[in-house]
Formats: structure tokens, sequence, C-alpha cells
């Protein structure tokens, strides 16, 4: 009998760690290769970890909520036949925790030698080794970690809980005057939500892991970004009849339907080149002027919940490559199939409310990303038409352009000039173009 190591597999450049969110299978259980093992979270994505061989379950070394680095053993799986390297696969999980562990208590004596040390053992409740960690470093007490509501399994404190409560207590703490501020001794003050009350009628909803990360996120952007919006209408009648006309043969010829989408997403990199101020993030003081045009497109799941998927250089692709790539996010968003990198490095997003009806809307800025754009729904409108002749009234279809932007580095010149320049984009559409 061999022993294969399942690792956190590498989901993207930028993820490093990730949390087990459900063991699928239990020690004992037979597995196949391929076949779903765990489910763990990424900022956004749900993603399922797959056997990569025949066996059975012998070993878990991580638990439900737990942090786990990407390369990490999280599982031992028992093959069938001998394996040279089965020696090695038996005694590396072992060795591997040895050493982590050694790690761990090295770190924690180094931090403890400056810090008073806190007695955890002085509370009835549960906190993994992360979490006191964190707690530590960041010199929270444990009458103040005890306050710290959790949402993992029965009330425990997550890593995101703790990096929530950090946060904003830093924020809460920079915003005090300097004359008014407290003596280091005092606790720090707390954010207090306004009390909420509730009868026996009312239904009480656990909000999904999903939408607390939303909840923060939209929070902290516009705690964050001065926003302020620019708004255009657009006549798109030469795209609405230019669509309806090729829309067939784009399908039979590529096996992809033919949306907006793609049309306003060429227009939006178009744009972006020729104003790539518009491209940025901010880092404190400094400016970052992003090489790549990626960009989310906002999508909406069947539980209300909003992902951003990422066209990476956008600019790169024709129509047929646009229509392509929009279909594809959009189709995994729908099923729950996005990997972790289809959502990252991002640097300018558009989101479509007119999807629901709406004419137009003020959405929040995706940070660390300076600007958004939405789309609002296209609706036949009688218009003025000028011509050589005079001017008449016609039907035209047309919609509004809403563009949110950070005035902290946008002003409001390039945040219109950028809004129009997409306008004209889509207005000076060829209607004569091949796809």
């Amino acid at each position: 009998m061999a022993k294969f190591e399942l690792k956190l597999p590498k989901m993207g450049e930028s993820v490093a760690e990730a949390t087990i969110t459900n063991w699928l299978k239990e020690v004992g259980d037979t597995i196949e290769a391929d076949e779903a093992v765990l489910e763990i979270a990424t900022d956004k994505v749900d993603s399922e970890v797959p056997s990569e061989v025949d066996g059975k379950l012998v070993e878990i070394l991580f638990q439900t909520d737990d942090v786990v680095k990407v390369g990490q053993t999280i599982a031992i799986i028992e093959t069938d036949g001998d394996d040279d390297n089965s020696s090695k696969s038996e005694d590396a999980p072992t060795e591997a925790m040895v050493n982590e562990v050694e790690e761990t208590v090295s770190n924690a004596k180094q931090s403890s030698s400056n810090e008073t040390p806190t007695n955890f053992s002085d509370s009835d409740r549960f906190y993994s080794p992360l979490v006191k960690n964190i707690a530590k470093k960041e010199g929270i007490s444990l009458d103040e970690l005890e306050k710290v509501q959790g949402t993992g399994k029965e009330g425990r404190v997550t890593k995101t809980d703790i990096l929530d409560y950090v946060e904003n207590r830093s924020s809460v703490a920079s915003t005090q005057p300097a004359a008014a501020a407290k003596p280091a001794s005092a606790p720090p003050v707390q954010q207090q939500s306004a009390p909420v009350s509730v009868n026996g009628e009312d239904e009480i909803i656990e909000m999904s892991r999903m939408g607390k990360m939303i909840s923060h996120h939209m929070v902290q952007s516009n705690q964050t970004a001065a926003h302020v919006q620019s708004f255009i209408e657009v006549d798109v009648t030469t795209i609405w009849n230019w669509r309806n006309k090729h829309k067939d043969a784009f399908a039979k010829r590529e096996g992809e339907k033919l949306t907006f989408t793609p049309i306003f997403m060429e227009a939006v990199a178009k744009a972006i080149k020729d104003f790539p101020m518009i491209n940025i993030s901010v880092d404190g003081d400094r400016i970052i002027k992003k090489k790549n045009i990626n960009l989310g497109m906002a999508a909406a799941l069947p539980d209300g919940n909003l992902i951003v998927p990422v066209i990476k250089n956008a600019d790169r692709l024709n129509l047929v490559g646009l229509a392509k790539e929009v279909n594809d996010l959009a189709n995994r968003a729908r099923v729950n199939k996005l990997k972790p990198d289809d959502i990252q490095g991002g640097t300018y997003t558009v989101t479509n409310v007119g999807t629901f009806g709406s004419i137009m809307g003020t959405p929040i800025i995706n940070q660390p990303q300076v600007a958004i754009l939405a789309l609002g729904a296209i609706r036949k409108v009688p218009a003025v038409i000028e011509t050589p002749e005079g001017d008449f009234i016609g039907i035209r279809y047309k919609m509004f352009l809403s563009h949110s932007y950070d005035h902290r580095v946008v002003n409001g010149a390039l945040g219109g000039q950028f809004v129009q320049r997409v306008a004209q984009y889509l207005e000076s559409f060829d209607k004569n173009r091949v796809v």
C-alpha cells in the first residue's frame, strides 16, 4: 500500500492561501480520481479540491475554517500497489508538520519575549492558532478578543473576523483627534451599530460568507474613495440593428451568443488606451499606472450576490475573442465554476444595471481600482435627429452610461472625457462591420 499526499493546489498568481469550508469526504471513505474531496474559499470564489488518485482517505490534517497555504498537505490518501516513494510520502507529512510546529513555537517564543503573554486558557471560547497569533501580533487582549463576533462554526472567530476587527479598530483610532487621544492603556474605541429590534414575527437570516465579504468590500470602498459620477446618453441604434442582423449567423458559425456586452467592452478598452490614467490604483501617496487592461464584468449569481470575473488583456482581443471570453466567464460564474485567478487582477470594472431594467445607476468602485462604468437599459425613445435638410423626430435606441470615479486621483475633466469617449466609440460603430 502507498500513501499519497493531497496538497492545496496553486490557484492563481496572487493566491497564497485558502480557507477550508467543508470536507466532502470523511476518514475511511473510498475516493476516485478527480472526485472532489473538500471545498475551499479564497476571497469571493468557492472551489473544490479533487483527488489525483484512486484510494481511501486515511488522514485529514486540517479542519473546517482552517487557513491553509498553497502547497501544504491537507490530507493523506492510501492507494493500492507499491510505490517507491511511499515511505517518503508517509514520512513527509510528519516531518513537515514537525517543522511547522517548531517554527510556530519559535516564532511564538520570539514574539512573546517582548510582549506580555496572553493566557488564552482563561477563556471557555475556542481560538485557532492563527487567530491567537494575529491577536498577539496586534496587541489584542483576551477581554477584547472575547467581544469579537465570530462567524465560523459554532460562533468561532475566523481569520476574516479578526482581520476585520483589526481594520475597523485601526480606522477608528486613526480618526480620533490627537488632542483627544486616550492613554495607551485605555481600550480601543469600537464602532457600534445601531440597535435592531426583533419581534417574534421577524425572520433572522444569516448572511452568507460571500455576502459578508461583499458587504465589507463595499463599505471599505465608500470609506476609501471620494466617489463622483458623470452621466451621458448614447444612441446605440446602429449597434442594435447590426447585432440583430448578425447574431444568428454568429451563433451558427462560432457556437456562441452575440450579446451587447463584448461590444461595450471593446469600446471601454479602446477608451482606456486613449485615457490610460483611468487605468490606475492608489497606494498611499503613490499612483500605480497599470500596464495591462483587465476588464472586470460584474455578474449576478443565482443567490443574489455579485461576482466580478476579469477579462485579461481585453484590448488585445477582437470582438469574437471578447464574445467567447464574456460568455465563458458568465456561464462559469452562474454554476460556481470560476477559479480564483478568474477574479484577480482587474484594473477597471463594467456593470450592467440595465439587465434589471434600471436606466442608470451609481455603482461603488471596485477597490483597488479608481473607476467603474454602469450600463443602463437600452430603450426605444423619440429623439431629435439633425440632418442637413433640417431636424426631425425619429425613433432611436438609447441608453445611459454612468461613470463613478475616485475624485482623489480622477478629476471631473478626465472622468467626463473618458465616458464621453466610450460614447463616441459606440455611436461611431461601423454598421458595415464584418464579425
